[in-house]
């Protein structure tokens, strides 16, 4: 059992954000097979044969383990929207004491994976290169998805601000995870492997939603970190999966054409551009063209969301695509 015992400070400290580090961090296991992908099935076809030629032996090595994770590697965001640029230099400037303690969780001397000792023994020299890989992963197997992943992260995070509103964390932690629940001036998180005890003290509770922390709920509980929660936010069996994607070579797929009506199917939430081309294995400029006319005939709609061009189709192309009607989902 994990114990957080709050104070009074500690409730007005509650705060969420997004990750694109920790979405990159849990996706490792997923890839590795050693978390179920039965959810990400459609992204681990994707994503496979875009890392190779990747060295991700030292990542795999960090990442798979069934049950912990360092906690270098996945430090609590600092603000509502997490800069992966900025998470990583936070992972390269680790303190090489902090580097070596939370590798003997792992495992010491020879139960250390080979591939980790010059990490422990060196971390200045080995955090650099680590660093490099995990943005080279980034841009390989997650980037192109992070649009969808945001959208889902926001949806999620506007739900939980309401239930904090209305019910403060009792009501946030009714349908967060089976393994957690608040209890007057605690939060107590059933984990039978682990035995912790800690004050906030003052900084709070992070809760990060992560969609490829699926089905499981992460920690973070060590000093000096802020008290950290990753959870599967709702709505992730919608989000690889779309009934409208198996009838695209239908009727609607013979009159606008396969991939006008694959491109359709696609956008029941906010994607970009590059993502959509990745999925759908076109250019960019195709994908563009396509977007162009589906605009002029009011099936998609384009929105700029900081550096993102982010499109979701209207309720008209629901109806034509037969899925249910839904409300849009918010971008990032």
């Amino acid at each position: 059992m994990i114990e957080i015992i709050f104070g009074p400070d500690d409730l007005t400290r509650i705060r969420f954000a997004r990750s694109p580090l920790e979405e990159l961090v849990h996706s490792v296991p997923v890839l590795a097979g050693t978390r179920r992908a039965v959810v990400h099935g459609p992204w681990l076809e994707f994503a496979a044969g875009r890392v190779r030629g990747l060295d991700l032996r030292v990542l795999l090595a960090l990442a798979r383990g069934p049950r912990v994770v360092p906690d270098f590697l996945a430090p609590p965001p600092q603000a509502l929207t997490g800069d992966l640029r900025d998470e990583l230099d936070a992972i390269a400037a680790t303190p090489a004491s902090a580097v070596r303690t939370a590798l003997e969780e792992l495992g010491t001397g020879e139960r250390l994976p080979a591939v980790l000792r010059p990490l422990y023994e060196d971390p200045e020299r080995e955090l650099p290169g680590l660093v490099d890989t995990m943005a080279a992963y980034w841009r390989a197997a997650v980037e192109p998805v992070w649009p969808r992943l945001r959208a889902l992260h926001d949806a999620d995070i506007a739900h939980r601000a309401g239930q904090l509103t209305t019910g403060g964390l009792a009501r946030v932690f009714e349908d967060l995870h089976p393994e957690a629940r608040f209890e007057k001036d605690r939060l107590m998180v059933d984990k039978p492997l682990h035995s912790a005890r800690r004050s906030a003290d003052g900084s709070g509770l992070l809760l990060v939603p992560c969609v490829f922390a699926w089905p499981r709920l992460l920690v973070l509980h060590n000093e000096p970190y802020q008290p950290t929660l990753t959870y599967s936010p709702r709505g992730i069996g919608r989000l690889w999966t779309d009934e409208a994607a198996g009838r695209t070579a239908e009727p609607l797929g013979e009159l606008m054409g396969r991939s006008r009506a694959a491109l359709l199917a696609h956008l029941d939430l906010p994607v970009s551009t590059s993502q959509l081309a990745a999925y759908l294995d076109l250019t960019s400029a195709a994908v563009s063209q396509h977007l162009s006319v589906l605009r002029r005939c009011r099936l998609v709609t384009s929105r700029r969301s900081g550096r993102w061009v982010l499109h979701q189709r209207t309720a008209l192309a629901d109806e034509l695509l037969g899925t249910p009607a839904r409300s849009a989902a918010p971008g990032p």
